[in-house]
């Protein structure tokens, strides 16, 4: 009998069917792998598991026995766990802090810190979670965090643990890595739901893969017996060609030329150290590494947001203490890594939205007065053009998926066909269609003789669209590759700092 049961789960939103009649079944010492494309359902699935959502109709069952779950609390206290993409931590506080928040440990009347820090020490030697539990999580790296955050479910002794796109952040050494500790998880007699969008973590890491397509389960494979084919046929209703784009001699002008840039971060350390680089029209230069190594600030920088020492030319012209506006209109288009916070205004429609960065136009506006039916056509366009999961321009932000979020956001700023393209993490939480439309787009842009800068925490991406590839490592440049001689193990090991280390 598996161990989880889903049975009949539906839950609709306005004029949105999420989930119908969906049956789930995962036994323990398992890794089952949850996919389907953006808006098929997968999130909403699992925050009614873990109690974010209620279902309409449908039940749970856990180790044979109906349960209820109306909040994250109820989920805990049940065993069920799950990791975000987006981390849910405190940055203030220290490792233990985070994991036993909530949770404390008590002495009498006091909480007992000690007893705490011993017990996190001892889960991270039984998993191979190695972390530091005195660090404060605002000096962590991103994959370390994501250590915090399992340790903190086995803290709560969870024994479902669903992990939500957790590679997305990950070189591919700490990938290995974090299998491995999946691979113990699972042998302690837990079982794991892995959300993905890489078809072959599933072929690499998982027993059985159920696919979700437009809220309904689409079919569960053993994944011995099948493969990325099958399921990528399952995922969107017909077969996905591999993209790749082809390389073309790189004979244009310099567009972006970046000298000596240093910045500092918003806790007042050194992000960016003279960090030097160019890119001509016509080409896509793709930056690798790990987060919180200076791309963030690097992105900030070009797009007119953070104060910096050196020099920023765009297309010739010195922009380095001109605003973000002033860059769009000289020719800069920015997606922004951190959607829903930079990004978007998620309490305005889709036409506002897209509308957010040309209303002052005189297309979109006469006399002050915004052009309602220039900017809700606009809008209609960009839907259409990236299909886009609404019933129109008057849809609210709020209520899409991350996937038709960040669609949005690519639909505008594809939009204005622009002299440079920085592009941060444009096809994340994106499926394997939407993701190929993106690429095509770069490289389309590219053959229209814009120059594209490509952050992607994706290696696979920056591989198959790049011309160049840069690395960074703790705010420098650290290597310049041509994806040719760009293997997986040359660009991890450049990503975690092993500069000199031939491979």
């Amino acid at each position: 009998m598996a161990y989880l049961e889903l049975k009949g789960i539906t839950k609709t939103f306005p004029g949105v069917v999420a989930n119908q009649n969906v049956d789930l079944s995962v036994n323990k010492v398992t890794v089952h792998a949850l996919v389907g494309e953006n808006g098929a359902g997968k999130s909403t699935l699992m925050r009614i598991l873990y109690g974010m959502y209620s279902p309409d109709s449908g039940e749970i069952f856990l180790d044979g026995k109906k349960v209820v779950i109306r909040s994250p609390q109820d989920a805990i206290r049940l065993g069920i766990g799950m990791v975000h993409q987006e981390f849910q931590l405190v940055p203030s506080l220290t490792v233990t802090e985070n994991i036993g928040l909530g949770m404390e440990m008590t002495n009498g009347p006091w909480v007992d810190r000690k007893a705490m820090r011993k017990k996190v020490i001892e889960l991270s030697e039984q998993y191979g979670l190695q972390v530091d539990p005195d660090r404060q999580v605002a000096e962590l790296s991103v994959g370390v965090q994501q250590r915090v955050e399992i340790l903190k479910l086995l803290y709560r002794q969870a024994q479902v643990l669903i992990l939500d796109e957790p590679t997305a952040v990950l070189t591919p050494q700490e990938i290995k890595a974090l299998f491995v500790v999946l691979d113990r998880l699972v042998t302690s007699g837990r079982m794991v739901i892995f959300i993905t969008h890489k078809l072959n973590e599933i072929m690499t890491l998982c027993s059985k893969a159920t696919v979700l397509r437009r809220g309904i389960v689409a079919g569960t494979l053993n994944v011995a017996d099948t493969n990325e084919i099958e399921i990528t046929r399952l995922m969107m209703g017909q077969e996905v060609e591999i993209f790749q784009s082809k390389r073309t001699e790189i004979s244009g002008k310099r567009v972006l030329e970046v000298n000596g840039l240093s910045a500092i971060n918003d806790r007042g350390l050194p992000a960016l150290k003279s960090v030097t680089f160019n890119i001509k029209a016509g080409e896509i230069v793709g930056l690798a590494g790990v987060e919180g190594n200076g791309q963030t600030e690097l992105i900030e920088v070009l797009a007119g947001l953070r104060q910096s020492k050196g020099q920023v030319r765009l297309g010739g012209r010195d922009v380095s203490r001109t605003t973000l506006r002033q860059r769009r209109q000289i020719g800069l288009s920015l997606i922004p890594e951190d959607r829903r916070h930079q990004g978007l205004n998620l309490l305005g429609s889709i036409a506002e939205n897209i509308g957010a960065t040309r209303y002052f136009q005189k297309r979109f506006s006469r006399f002050g007065v915004l052009d309602q039916v220039e900017l809700d056509r606009t809008a209609n366009a960009g839907i259409q053009d990236y299909q886009i999961k609404v019933d129109g321009p008057d849809a609210m932000v709020s209520t899409l998926s991350g996937g038709n979020a960040q669609k949005v956001i690519i639909a505008r700023e594809l939009a204005d066909k622009p002299m440079l393209l920085v592009a941060a993490q444009p096809t994340r939480g994106l499926d394997v269609l939407s993701s190929q439309s993106v690429r095509k787009e770069l490289v389309r842009m590219k053959m229209e003789g814009a120059a594209v800068l490509l952050l992607s925490a994706d290696l696979d991406e920056i591989l198959s669209v790049s011309d160049r590839i840069l690395v960074m490592f703790e705010g420098r440049i650290v290597g310049e590759l041509l994806p040719a001689k760009a293997s997986y193990e040359r660009l991890g090991l450049l990503m975690a700092g092993h500069v000199n280390q031939d491979v």
